[in-house]
C-alpha cells in the first residue's frame, strides 16, 4: 500500500451487477487528492451532456483523501457527487463520522456508481473486497432501523454504514445520504440519486490503517493540534457545538429570520448553543453534558457534535438521530420564526431518521410561510395547514409530510424553486441560487456571501470560501494564514465588493475546495478562526504521502475542482444567466437590528461576478473556463470536453 492512500478505486454497474477495481498510479493521486476533485475527474468523463439526474445515465462518487483515515482532527470526511436532481448543475455534499475512515480501512479511497439496480440493494465492503447485497428488507426503513438490521445481519455491530433514508427513495429532491444515524452529506440532492439508482446503503469494515511516510512529523501535527486546541478560541465550539454561533449572528444583525427578511429574532436565545445545553443534552439531569451530549468524528478533539434526549412532552427526542448545528437551528427555528427549541429538534431528527436534507427543507417552509402569510397561498393549498412564521406545530408536521412526500409536503419536497412554479405563486420570496437554498449567512452582513452564492457551482453554499468578516476585521491572529495566500492586508473598505474583496473570495475558495478534495473538516482546517491553517495542510500531506508537496501545488488542486464543477456546469447549459442572486435580496430591505434597511447593490454584485470571471480567466461575457486556464492547471482533457 501506498503511504495514504490505497490505489483502488472501486466501480460499480449496478444495471449489470458489474464491480471492478481500478488501480491508478500516484500521478493521479497527486493531481486530484481525492473527495470532490476524484469524482470530478470521473463525473465528466462518465455522464453524458443533459443527462436525467434521476436516471440510470447519473454517475455518484463517494470519494476520501489521500490523508482521510489517519487519526488527527478534522480529518475522517467523505465528498458525494453526481448530477444534482435539486438543481440539475454539479451536486456536491461532505459529510463526517466515522464512515470515511472505514471506507479507507476497508481497502478503498473512493467508490463510482452507474446505472440502476433492478431491486434495492446494498452495498458490502469490507477488507479490500465488495459484494452486493438484498436491501428488500430494508426499503421504506428509517435510517436507525436499517442501521439496526444491517448490523444484525452481518453480526457485526461495528460497520460504518452510509445510507439513505425513505426520502431518498423517494427521490425528494434534497434527500441526503446519513451515516451513524446523525451525520449528513445534505446539499444538493445527493440521497435521491442514489435511491433512483435502488441503492440504499454503503456498509463498510476493515482493518488496513494507512501507512505514514514521516511518523515524526505527524505526530507533532497531532500534538500541536491537542495542546493549541484549549487555548484557540474554539473550546466553546466542542462545548455548545455550532449553535454557538447563533448568538454571534444575533449580535450583528446576520440571523435570518422569517425567510430572510430580517437579521435578528427576538427569540434567539432561546435556541442558541446556551439554551441547548442546559436544556436538551442527553445527561444533563446528572451534569454529564460533557461526556453524554458531545459526540465526535473519527480522531477529533474538537468533539462539536450535538446529542439531544428528551423523553416527555409533545416532542419525545431519540439520542440515536444527535442534535441539530448552527443552520439546522436557523432553517427549522428563525428561517421559520419557531423559538420552540424540541419542536426544531423533533423537526431535526426527523430529518435525520428519513434523510433530508435540513438547511432546504427548512428553507423551503419559511418560503412557503412567508407565502402563506402574504395571502397567496390558503389553507387549501396547504392541506388546512396554518402556516403562519412561528407556528412550530405546522413547522414539524411539514417536515414529516416533506419526509413521506404526503399532501402539501409533496410539493415542497420539489424544493422552494420548483414549488413556486408549479403553484404559480410566491416567486417574490424565493431566495434560492441555481435552485438550491441558502444556509444561514446573509449576504446583507457578508458581503463576498453575496459573490460566493451566486458564482458558487453548486448553489449557494456557506463552506465554499472564508466570510469576509474574518479578513475585514484584521484580527492579528489571522494576518499570517491570509498572507500567506496572497492576502497581506484588506484594501477594500470594510463591507465592500471591490476587485480585492473578489480575489479574496476566489483564493479561500481554492483551499475550501482543497478542504473537499483532500476531506478534511472546514471546523477543523481553514484560513482564519480553524485550528490548522494553510501550511499545515502541507504538513499533513508531507507527513503523511511523503511527497515534497508546496502550498501552490495544493491550492492548485483546489483550483483544478472549481473549474471542472464550472466545465460540468457550462456543458449542461448554465452560463452567466445563472450566476444570480434572488431577485429578493435585491428588492427588500431588512428590518430590525444592527443590518436594518440594508439590501444589496446589483449592480455592486453583477461587477463583481464579472471580475470574478476575469481573474478566473474565464471568458467575462459568459463565464466559461478558457483552454488557456484549463491548461494551466493541467486539465486540458476537460477543455477537449467542453469543444
Amino acid at each position: 500500500m501506498p503511504n495514504g492512500y490505497t490505489a483502488q478505486i472501486l466501480h460499480i454497474d449496478l444495471s449489470n451487477r458489474n464491480i471492478t477495481i481500478e488501480k491508478p498510479p500516484a500521478e493521479f493521486y497527486r493531481r486530484y487528492l481525492g473527495g470532490s476533485a476524484l469524482n470530478l475527474y470521473y463525473l465528466l468523463r462518465e455522464i453524458p451532456a443533459r443527462a436525467d439526474p434521476l436516471g440510470p445515465e447519473n454517475v455518484m462518487g463517494l470519494s476520501v483523501g489521500v490523508t482521510t483515515g489517519t487519526a488527527i482532527s478534522g480529518n475522517s470526511r467523505v465528498t458525494v457527487s453526481a448530477k444534482s436532481p435539486l438543481t440539475g448543475a454539479i451536486g456536491d455534499s461532505q459529510a463526517g463520522g466515522f464512515w470515511p475512515a472505514t471506507l479507507k480501512w476497508a481497502g478503498f479511497d473512493g467508490i463510482i456508481i452507474k446505472g440502476r439496480a433492478s431491486s434495492p440493494v446494498y452495498l458490502w465492503i469490507h477488507e479490500g473486497e465488495a459484494e452486493l447485497k438484498d436491501a428488500a428488507h430494508l426499503w421504506g426503513k428509517i435510517t436507525g432501523e436499517s442501521e439496526a438490521l444491517i448490523k444484525a445481519g452481518l453480526g457485526d455491530p461495528k460497520v460504518q454504514i452510509l445510507q439513505i433514508g425513505p426520502a431518498g427513495e423517494q427521490m425528494g429532491r434534497y434527500a441526503c445520504l446519513i451515516s451513524m444515524c446523525s451525520r449528513a452529506a445534505g446539499r444538493t440532492g445527493m440521497g435521491a440519486v442514489m435511491g433512483s439508482k435502488n441503492l440504499k446503503a454503503v456498509v463498510a469494515a476493515g482493518n488496513r490503517k494507512p501507512q505514514l511516510a514521516d511518523k515524526q512529523s505527524f505526530k507533532k501535527l497531532v500534538q500541536w493540534g491537542a495542546k493549541t486546541y484549549p487555548e484557540s478560541g474554539l473550546e466553546p465550539m466542542g462545548k455548545y457545538g455550532t449553535a454557538i454561533t447563533v448568538g454571534y449572528q444575533q449580535g450583528v444583525g446576520g440571523l435570518p429570520t422569517h425567510n430572510f427578511s430580517s437579521g435578528v429574532f427576538d427569540g434567539w436565545e432561546k435556541i442558541d448553543g446556551p439554551a441547548l445545553y442546559k436544556t436538551l443534552l442527553k445527561g444533563r439531569e446528572k451534569g454529564k453534558q460533557e461526556s453524554q451530549g458531545r459526540d465526535t468524528c473519527f480522531g477529533c478533539v474538537i468533539r462539536c457534535k450535538r446529542v439531544v434526549e428528551q423523553t416527555e412532552g409533545p416532542y419525545k427526542l431519540d439520542p440515536r438521530y444527535g442534535g441539530p448545528e448552527y443552520e439546522s437551528l436557523c432553517t427549522l427555528g428563525s428561517y421559520c420564526g419557531v423559538d420552540d427549541l424540541a419542536a426544531i429538534c423533533k423537526a431535526n431528527e426527523i430529518c435525520n431518521q428519513y434523510g433530508l436534507d435540513t438547511i432546504s427543507c427548512g428553507a423551503t417552509i419559511a418560503w412557503a410561510m412567508e407565502t402563506f402569510e402574504a395571502g397567496q397561498l390558503t389553507l387549501e393549498d396547504t392541506d388546512d395547514l396554518e402556516l403562519s412564521f412561528g407556528n412550530a406545530e405546522s413547522m414539524v408536521i411539514l417536515v414529516r409530510q416533506i419526509a413521506g412526500k404526503e399532501k402539501f409536503g409533496a410539493v415542497l419536497a420539489e424544493g422552494s424553486q420548483k414549488a413556486a412554479e408549479k403553484l404559480g405563486k410566491g416567486a417574490e420570496f424565493l431566495i434560492t441560487t441555481k435552485g438550491q437554498e441558502p444556509p444561514a449567512h446573509m449576504p446583507q452582513h457578508k458581503p463576498n456571501m453575496a459573490l460566493l452564492y451566486s458564482i458558487n457551482p453548486f448553489g449557494a453554499d456557506h463552506q465554499s470560501s472564508a466570510h469576509d468578516p474574518s479578513y475585514d476585521s484584521g484580527y492579528e491572529g489571522y494576518k499570517e494564514r491570509f498572507a500567506s495566500l496572497g492576502l497581506a492586508a484588506p484594501q477594500d473598505p470594510p463591507g465592500s465588493l471591490g476587485k480585492e474583496k473578489v480575489q479574496f473570495t476566489i483564493q479561500t475558495q481554492n483551499i475550501y475546495s482543497l478542504s473537499d478534495s483532500l476531506c478534511v473538516c472546514q471546523i477543523v482546517w481553514g484560513v482564519s478562526w480553524e485550528l490548522y491553517g494553510p501550511k499545515d495542510y502541507v504538513t499533513l500531506v508531507q507527513s503523511v504521502t511523503g511527497w515534497e508537496v508546496t502550498l501552490e501545488e495544493l491550492l492548485a488542486v483546489g483550483a483544478r475542482r472549481v473549474n471542472m464543477m464550472r466545465a460540468f456546469n457550462f456543458r449542461e447549459g448554465f452560463d452567466r444567466d445563472r450566476d444570480k442572486l434572488a431577485d429578493k435580496f435585491f428588492t427588500t430591505p431588512l428590518t430590525g437590528g444592527p443590518t436594518h434597511g440594508k439590501c444589496m447593490d446589483r449592480e455592486e454584485v453583477e461587477n463583481a461576478v464579472i471580475e470574478y470571471y476575469r481573474q478566473r480567466d474565464w471568458d467575462p461575457t459568459t463565464g466559461r473556463p478558457t483552454r488557456e486556464a484549463l491548461e494551466k492547471l493541467e486539465l486540458g482533457w476537460v477543455a477537449d470536453l467542453m469543444d
